[in-house]
């Protein structure tokens, strides 16, 4: 799943970015508020990481943009002012949830992990189809009960496929939510992650190549 961090203070946001990348997510970051602007209309994101205060286009502002064009976006939104006040006016903007500044990486991870389940269509907490059961809060994927060893990409890719229900991902919806926006859109990554994958999982295979559409486990 995909994640923005949008946060100015550029060491607390390249941690964040890490953090969350070693849970699996793809992660972009900026480091003002026009720059945010500017990706949120170009990707589609799970979850925005949004700091209050930054230069540019203010967090408020991003945050009502979000919240008025009816996006599934959830907003995590981070200050520094600890007083109640400021807490419930960031929820009034529409923020989906609120974190004070500093705050522990485990806890941050743990609210963003709820509300990307939130975001695609309250995604239970472990997904499971096939023998396959996938806990991403824990990072943890099994198959009949055997762990998988697998890496952060191959962990991302099956558990887009595993949320498709059955239902046929393409290799563009794989790039968009397991990659960053450095990817080249025309790498063959996505082919050798589910290659790689197939192996992982053992037989019988459970990846389906539907040709010239994408994958599928049915």
């Amino acid at each position: 799943m995909r994640v923005l961090v949008v946060e100015d203070e550029d060491v607390l946001a390249d941690a964040v970015a890490e953090w969350l990348r070693r849970e699996a997510f793809a992660v972009d970051v900026v480091y003002d508020g026009d720059a945010a602007s500017e990706r949120i209309g170009v990707h589609s994101y799970d979850v925005v990481v949004l700091d209050r205060d930054l230069p540019g286009v203010s967090g408020d502002d991003l945050c009502r943009s979000i919240v008025d064009g009816g996006s599934p976006t959830r907003v995590l939104m981070l200050t520094a002012a600890a007083a109640v006040r400021d807490r419930v006016a960031g929820l009034a903007l529409g923020a989906d949830d609120y974190l004070v500044k500093p705050f522990a990486m485990v806890e941050m991870a743990a609210r963003v992990h709820a509300l990307a389940r939130r975001a695609s269509a309250m995604t239970p907490p472990q997904l499971e189809r096939a023998g396959l059961r996938l806990d991403p809060a824990r990072h943890e994927a099994t198959r009949d009960g055997t762990f998988l060893p697998l890496s952060l990409k191959e962990f991302g890719v099956l558990a887009e496929l595993l949320r498709a229900q059955g239902t046929v991902v393409s290799a563009e919806h794989l790039l968009e939510k397991v990659w960053d926006e450095h990817i080249d859109p025309f790498t063959n990554t996505v082919r050798v992650t589910v290659m790689k994958l197939r192996k992982k999982l053992g037989e019988p295979q459970l990846i389906e190549t539907v040709q010239g559409v994408g994958y599928r486990i049915a």
